[in-house]
């Protein structure tokens, strides 16, 4: 988040800054040298090495140096834990993922939101399944993933519309590109049940997700199938996949009014 961007000054600058240097990091970026990090932060290099060497000393970042670059630290992990423990709905929903899974022959995947993030928090595989599987954790693109554009129809319209006017101002070409694919994933979402993805993430792959009805605490789920484009199924997306998809999440909304966790 860039601090100018807060007019209020609600925010602690230093510890915007110091997540701004985290949030570098992902699962496709894994090392950062002090030069990337100041070109990626647009941070002055006193204020970096002052923020880097406060998050090493917390055990969140790490310097390697065998690479000469910064690493994510093994705190990182223990931050995450609760709140991965804290997500019930993984447990409850789990194992009808994994039947859904096994008679695809594919992947199932749980993706939970809020305001504009997305991350995957849970999948599961059939056994020999192709599919590339990303690590629990990782963010989930709102505009090419069949699940980002559930989360965006299941967004409040206000919401929506203030993402896709910022998306607007900093790349009118994506933006409008999305827009005809938010279109699609209406006229999807009208005739199915679902959305989907066109392969525009991964060619090779079909996706179908579906939101739940209502956000839980504040956090809107989504559950997702992914299947070789080379599957028999892929043709089957209307009449098998798609409302198997919609049962389970169904099956996993009540579960969630049974034990009053909703």
């Amino acid at each position: 988040m860039n601090v100018n961007a807060d007019p209020d000054g609600k925010l602690v600058s230093a510890l915007v800054r110091g997540v701004s240097i985290l949030r570098c990091f992902s699962n496709k970026t894994q090392e950062l040298s002090a030069k990337e990090l100041m070109d990626l932060t647009g941070l002055p290099k006193p204020t970096l090495f002052r923020l880097t060497e406060t998050l090493c000393e917390l055990g969140l970042l790490r310097y390697s140096e065998r690479l000469s670059k910064y690493v994510p630290g093994l705190g990182l992990l223990s931050l995450s834990s609760p709140v991965l423990t804290r997500l019930a709905l993984r447990q409850l929903a789990r194992p009808q993922m994994q039947t859904l899974a096994d008679l695809t022959e594919g992947q199932v995947q749980l993706a939970v939101g809020f305001r504009r993030e997305l991350c995957l928090v849970e999948q599961a595989n059939s056994l020999g399944n192709p599919i590339f599987r990303p690590e629990v954790g990782v963010r989930t693109s709102l505009s090419r993933t069949a699940s980002g554009r559930a989360y965006l129809l299941g967004m409040p319209e206000e919401e929506r519309e203030a993402y896709l006017r910022d998306l607007r101002a900093a790349d009118p070409q994506r933006a409008d590109w999305l827009g005809h694919r938010l279109d699609d994933a209406r006229h999807d979402l009208a005739e199915n049940g679902f959305c989907r993805s066109h392969g525009d993430l991964h060619r090779e792959l079909e996706s179908i997700a579906v939101a739940m009805s209502k956000p839980q605490d504040g956090e809107l789920w989504v559950f997702a199938v992914t299947l070789p484009v080379y599957s028999p199924l892929c043709g089957k997306l209307e009449t098998e996949v798609g409302p198997r998809l919609r049962t389970l999440v169904r099956s996993v909304e009540s579960v969630l009014g049974a034990s009053g966790l909703s």
